[in-house]
């Protein structure tokens, strides 16, 4: 037996089943409700610990979301500026066909650090591009907005890149694009993230048909989408299981939502003239249909509500207990276990699944966020005001999940 062959067949099946997969899209001003440009990132990753950081750059600070192994917070896979610079990126595997480069690969999150601390508008990131090329061991779709308005895609590979404006209208007719893991200047038909392409665009074209694209819609039907478009099967739909202790497993594979979904940020930009301060970070910091949305802004490290923030190397509370809700639906993973979910916990005929008594909760969070917006966005940020929303935020999402979930954050 050719061991070295065998090896490498095992390296090869263990990579592609842990192949990070992102659900993402970048929204010009033009197709949302109030004229501010949003960015998109449904974070797909073995890495289910995350964590919200504040970091001091070197141009500009920044709020975003790390890997709880990293303890230098060298590594951030979405985030946005002190200048209103947002980013996030989805992992392309259709680019750099055939190419080397003099650099390791999968630097994506050190690079989005750099470019966070540096970068304050498009402008400044394509500068950045332009002087990394064959620096870095890049293979990405990078999603941009800024506080001027813009919003754009980078696919970008060792040597270049390719930009897709979300205002070009023949490129993106409705002002909106989306991407998965996959680059439309890549290799034809390599990649992957196909079917949750589909069924994010089925979505984006039946919404932005009727009304305009919000953070409603995306926190509620984009990053908790539990439509299948290649098998036309909508969970939510379902005839649900009689109550909690009734097991009913489903497949749940090449859905938006999936076991190693770990974390979403809607990056709301400003319109133009408005402060960059109030860009609005709507971010669920774990699996998303057992996480309560979170808004936050780039101020200090200490106006971050603290059930988001890491101490002694230790998950973030609302992390945590989401991990722990998210593993009541997969008891079993073992093997390819974990393409297969429990769904009585999560939704049952009762009403008692975890996300039929949290999801209702958040439009309350929405609504006492936007009161705060409405002003700030005139009088500019008040921290005392803003650690009062935060205070707010700790105590009224702890006594839910407290109360009605017996969930101590």
């Amino acid at each position: 037996m050719n061991y070295k062959v065998l090896l490498i067949s095992i390296m090869f099946a263990v990579s592609v089943s842990e192949i990070p997969a992102c659900t993402s899209a970048v929204i010009s001003g033009k197709a949302t409700e109030d004229g501010r440009p949003l960015l998109w990132k449904h974070r797909d990753t073995g890495f289910h610990k995350n964590k919200l950081v504040y970091v001091e750059g070197e141009k500009y600070d920044f709020v975003g979301v790390a890997n709880l192994s990293d303890s230098t917070n060298a590594e951030i896979w979405m985030g946005s500026n002190s200048a209103g610079f947002a980013i996030m990126n989805t992992a392309s595997y259709n680019l750099n066909s055939g190419r080397t480069c003099d650099v390791a690969d999968d630097q994506e999150g050190l690079f989005m650090h750099k470019a966070l601390s540096e970068c304050g508008s498009l402008e400044d990131f394509e500068e950045l591009l332009r002087n990394s090329s064959g620096k870095w061991g890049l293979a990405a779709n990078f999603g941009v907005i800024d506080a001027n308005g813009g919003a754009a895609y980078y696919e970008t590979g060792y040597y270049e890149y390719k930009k897709y404006d979300a205002h070009d209208s023949e490129i993106a007719p409705k002002g909106y694009l989306l991407r998965t893991n996959y680059s439309f200047s890549g290799s034809e038909d390599d990649g992957y993230g196909f079917i949750r392409l589909q069924t994010t665009d089925e979505l984006f074209r039946e919404s932005s048909s009727v009304s305009k694209l919000s953070v409603e819609l995306l926190l509620e039907k984009g990053t908790r989408n539990l439509n299948h478009s290649l098998l036309n099967i909508d969970v939510n739909s379902m005839d649900l299981p009689k109550d909690i202790e009734d097991t009913r497993y489903i497949p749940f594979r090449d859905y938006v939502m999936r076991y190693n979904s770990a974390s979403t940020m809607i990056t709301q930009g400003v319109l133009p003239g408005e402060d960059p301060q109030t860009t609005t970070m709507w971010t669920i910091l774990g699996w998303q249909m057992a996480a309560l949305v979170t808004p936050v802004w780039v101020v200090s490290a200490d106006l971050l509500p603290d059930i988001l923030v890491s101490k002694d190397f230790q998950p973030a509370p609302l992390n945590r207990v989401a991990l722990e809700l998210k593993m009541r639906c997969y008891p079993n993973i073992r093997g390819n276990g974990d393409d297969y979910l429990n769904l009585a916990p999560m939704m049952n005929q009762q009403g008692t699944g975890f996300a039929q008594i949290l999801l209702p909760k958040e439009q309350v969070i929405i609504n006492k966020a936007n009161k705060y917006l409405k002003r700030w966005r005139k009088k500019g940020i008040s921290e005392k005001k803003l650690r009062q929303l935060n205070n707010w935020l700790d105590d009224y999402i702890s006594e839910i999940y407290a109360d009605e979930l017996d969930l101590k954050l």
